[in-house]
C-alpha cells in the first residue's frame, strides 16, 4: 500500500521549499466553471458548545460548531450494527461511528509518524484561510489551528462528529464537497487527504479545489493505491490477494475508485497546477520490514488494516 502526495503553489510566490519536505505544484489562478447545481453554502450549527474558559485559546469567539445541527443531520440511521451518515443518506458509504472514528484517529497518527511529525509537506508561509476537505473527526484542523494561530482553519464533511471544544480558529461544516462549493472567500491552502473511496468525479474535484484557491494558494492531496502488493510475491494466489481484489474491484463498480493515488499527478495537472511534484509514500503491512522507520509505520498500518477488514 503507498499514500502519494501532490501539493501546489500560485506561480507568482517563488519559495524554496524546506529541506525536509518537498515543494508543491505552482498554481496558475483560473476563473471558477460554472456548476450545474446552484452553489448552496453549509448549514450552520445552533446548539450549546463546550469551552473551556481556562484556556484562552479556547473561547466561544470562532469555535462555533458550524455544521448543520438539524434533527435531520443527527438522525444517523444505521445497519447491520454499524452508524451511517445521515446527510445525502448513501452518497457516503463507510460508517461514521466511534469505531470508524477510532480507524480515522488512527490514519493520522499513521500519517504523522510516515512524515517525521509533519501536518503538512507544502511550505505554507502565513496562511490565513485553510481549508480541509472530509475532515473526519477533525484531528487534523485542531491540531493546524494550534499550529497557525492566525489561520482561519474550517473543516468540512459529511457527518458532524467532530469535537465542540476546538481552538478558537477552528470551526466545521457539513457540506458535500462534490457539490458546488459557495464559500465567499477563497482559500490560501486545502488539504485532501484519504478521501479513495468517497469520491465519485476526482477530476472534478481537483478542479475544484484549483478554482477556490487565493492567488499564491496552496492545495495538498495525500491518497493512496489500496491495492495491496507483495514486493517478494508471497501473497499470490492467497485468499487476502483475492478479497482485496474483489474488495477494490466492488468499489470500482460502485463509482468509487479506492486506487486515487495512481492518477493524482495526472489530474492535478490536468486542473492547471504547475511545477507539479509528487512524493510516495510506502506502508508496509505486517512485520516485515528491515527498514527501522518502515518496520515504524507499520505499528500503525497493521491495526488499521485489521479495522478495514472487520
Amino acid at each position: 500500500m503507498s499514500a502519494p502526495i501532490v501539493a501546489g503553489e500560485q506561480s507568482q510566490i517563488n519559495e524554496t521549499p524546506q529541506p525536509a519536505a518537498d515543494a508543491p505544484a505552482q498554481v496558475a489562478q483560473a476563473a471558477p466553471q460554472a456548476g450545474s447545481q446552484a452553489a448552496q453554502a453549509p448549514v450552520q450549527a445552533e446548539g450549546d458548545i463546550a469551552i473551556d474558559d481556562s484556556n484562552s485559546a479556547y473561547t466561544d469567539d470562532l469555535s462555533t460548531y458550524t455544521a448543520s445541527l438539524t434533527s435531520s443531520v443527527l438522525n444517523f440511521p444505521s445497519e447491520n450494527g454499524r452508524r451511517y451518515s445521515a446527510f445525502r443518506e448513501g452518497t457516503y458509504v463507510f460508517p461514521n461511528d466511534e469505531r470508524e472514528q477510532d480507524r480515522m484517529d488512527i490514519h493520522h497518527e499513521m500519517m504523522l509518524k510516515a512524515c517525521d511529525g509533519r501536518l503538512h509537506l507544502a511550505p505554507l508561509t502565513n496562511p490565513r484561510r485553510i481549508l480541509d476537505i472530509g475532515t473526519g473527526t477533525g484531528i487534523w484542523c485542531i491540531e493546524m489551528g494550534d499550529h497557525y494561530p492566525d489561520a482561519d482553519v474550517i473543516g468540512n464533511d459529511f457527518s458532524p462528529v467532530q469535537p465542540n471544544m476546538v481552538p478558537r480558529n477552528v470551526k466545521f461544516e457539513v457540506d458535500d464537497v462534490e457539490a458546488p462549493w459557495a464559500h465567499p472567500i477563497k482559500f490560501d491552502y486545502i488539504h485532501s487527504r484519504f478521501m479513495a473511496g468517497s469520491i465519485a468525479d476526482w477530476p472534478k474535484l481537483v478542479q475544484t479545489c484549483y478554482d477556490n484557491l487565493n492567488p499564491g494558494g496552496i492545495a495538498e492531496f495525500v491518497d493512496g493505491d489500496f491495492l495491496l502488493y507483495s514486493e517478494d510475491g508471497s501473497m499470490k494466489d492467497s485468499w487476502l490477494e483475492k478479497w482485496n481484489s474483489d474488495f477494490v474491484r466492488a468499489a470500482s463498480l460502485g463509482g468509487r475508485t479506492l486506487r486515487p493515488g495512481l492518477q493524482l499527478e495526472e489530474w492535478v495537472r490536468a486542473a492547471g497546477f504547475e511545477d507539479v511534484h509528487l512524493e510516495k509514500i510506502r506502508l508496509p503491512i505486517g512485520l516485515w520490514p528491515k527498514d527501522r522507520q518502515l518496520a515504524s509505520n507499520t505499528s500503525k498500518t497493521f491495526p488499521i488494516y485489521q479495522k478495514n477488514c472487520s
